[in-house]
């Protein structure tokens, strides 16, 4: 049948990655003036009646589970639900909308280190199911953002890392029309009336057996009253707000595993070479001083407590932070350094080869010098002032710098390092997952009490303020220092007591030694220790 319709023409529509149907215009001879251009081009059809369901349940646990001012077991119970939520938006298939494919699209085949960055993301923000140290939760909830944004967009080098991580709020705000599209289809065709009396019928069911059951037992209405919050509209507006944050996150996490980006061109090396004396002359003589300042400050290196009393002037706070700074700005350097040499330097002869394993091997080498001299400044500090977070962050940040440059000079031995990027960055999340089991907060109160033992100083003004992870350890003191330590605590957790959103196992341990013995308040507790 011959149209009679007067409209312009509509441009025909572009395919997807292998041929699938897609919204955008073809972009034939015309300029790409989207925002994202055919790097990420998006879903062609809205999200599924699976993906819609899927985050919103998913958004419903995490608004019940999620404790927004502390950690606890309902962070990792939003976790596993959003895991669920993005397995069954990806393996459930959806009724195309439009006109059937000539060539089914499939969605591009996750690798296996997108699942260890699931696998991490979960354990991140399972740690304050075991660790009550608000400090290290919050580390542990921005490095998930990144493994999270990794586990969906994949991304080798640095660049295709950064560009994952930037398009993660950029998802978040796409993924939202595009599951109201969904919502929008699943409306039309019947599935939202379905949905919602499925679950007006399940909430019903729970409210009238729940209420008899509690009714009829007290043992099961306490625990009701445990888990079911009182509500009022402070509840009512963090119930809203979770909601929506997870429904944005997991939305953006699905449309991007809907139709991940094209991170593949950002993998390769430079193709722009330098000639090679340009790069050898330079870093030659970049690594001579290296060499000869490390030869000249052997003594301030690994002078330790005897460079210390023979140097006229100079403390352990200066002495252990000059080796920080210094190591910050040697790491800083070689890391550029070996960036560019990674991606200018010719390598096509075996001249060149061996010059490049020659000269950044050597400057690799004199970096885990100075790595290796600042922990030990570090060590000579913290045995002489106590062990504090500030300390164990910078200790732990060294020896994660000594792995980084370990793994540099295993990419150098054959020059390929498509790795390098995601082995910094696993090695980054492996160090603060070790950090976690380490328990930071109660080592840190071990370290002080047995340096009490030896030399009798104490800044327990200090360590009252550090986590209900610190309690075991801060219930060897004898009064009055454990009253001071330990009373500020007791009454911190007296006032914020934990629901099952919120339950941790460090807290539960502190309430338990607390209870065995509670501190008394006292007036007279000594003055803080000034080490510095």
């Amino acid at each position: 049948m011959v149209s009679t319709n007067n409209a312009a023409p509509r441009r025909p529509e572009a395919s997807g990655p292998v041929g699938g149907w897609q919204a955008t215009p073809l972009h034939g001879p015309w300029a790409d003036l989207s925002l994202f251009g055919r790097r990420w081009p998006g879903p062609g059809r809205p999200a599924s009646a699976a993906t819609v369901a899927a985050v919103g349940a998913a958004g419903v646990v995490a608004a019940l589970s999620v404790p927004l001012d502390r950690g606890g077991v309902g962070w990792a119970v939003t976790a596993m639900a959003g895991v669920a939520a993005l397995v069954v938006a990806r393996v459930v298939p959806g009724r195309p909308a439009g006109p059937a494919p000539l060539v089914p699209w499939q969605p591009r085949t996750l690798g296996p280190e997108r699942f260890g960055w699931s696998a991490a993301t979960v354990a991140l923000l399972s740690v304050g199911t075991v660790r009550a140290a608000g400090w290290l939760i919050v580390l542990c909830l921005l490095t998930a953002l990144l493994t999270g944004a990794l586990a969906v967009t994949g991304g080798r080098s640095a660049r295709g890392i950064a560009l994952a991580a930037l398009m993660a709020p950029f998802a978040g705000m796409r993924g939202l029309p595009w599951l109201a599209r969904g919502a929008t289809v699943l409306r039309r065709t019947g599935g939202g009336l379905r949905v919602t009396a499925t679950i007006g019928v399940s909430v019903a069911l729970l409210l009238v057996f729940g209420s008899l059951f509690a009714s009829a037992d007290a043992a099961f209405a306490g625990l009701v009253a445990s888990v079911v919050p009182d509500l009022d509209a402070g509840t009512v507006a963090r119930w809203v707000f979770a909601f929506c944050a997870a429904v944005c996150v997991l939305g953006g996490a699905a449309f991007l595993r809907a139709a991940p980006p094209d991170l593949s061109g950002l993998d390769g090396g430079g193709n722009r070479r330098v000639a090679r004396l340009e790069w050898a002359i330079p870093l030659s003589l970049l690594v001579l001083l290296f060499g000869l300042f490390v030869g000249i400050q052997l003594t301030v290196l690994f002078g330790g407590s005897r460079h210390v009393l023979d140097t006229d002037g100079l403390t352990y706070a200066q002495y252990a932070r000059s080796g920080f700074w210094q190591l910050l700005v040697v790491t800083g350097l070689t890391l550029l350094v070996l960036a560019g040499a990674a991606r200018w330097a010719p390598r096509e002869t075996r001249t060149d080869r061996v010059l490049i394993r020659s000269v950044l091997g050597t400057l690799a080498l004199l970096t885990l010098v100075v790595v290796a001299s600042a922990l030990h400044r570090m060590n000579v500090y913290s045995d002489t002032y106590g062990l504090t977070r500030l300390r164990v962050l910078v200790a732990l940040c060294e020896l994660w710098l000594g792995v980084v440059f370990l793994l540099v000079l295993a990419a150098g031995v054959r020059l390929r390092a498509r790795w390098l990027p995601q082995a910094v960055i696993a090695a980054g999340v492996l160090a603060l997952l070790g950090l976690a089991a380490a328990n930071p907060d109660r080592l840190i109160a071990d370290r002080n009490v047995t340096r009490y033992e030896q030399t009798q100083r104490i800044d327990t003004a200090y360590l009252s303020n550090l986590s209900a992870d610190a309690v075991p350890a801060l219930n060897r003191l004898g009064r009055p220092h454990r009253d001071c330590a330990l009373d500020p605590i007791n009454r911190r957790l007296e006032r914020q007591p934990d629901d099952w959103r919120g339950w941790s196992l460090g807290r539960e341990e502190a309430r338990d030694v607390l209870a065995e013995n509670p501190p008394a308040f006292s007036l007279t507790c000594p003055r803080p220790y000034a080490g510095e």
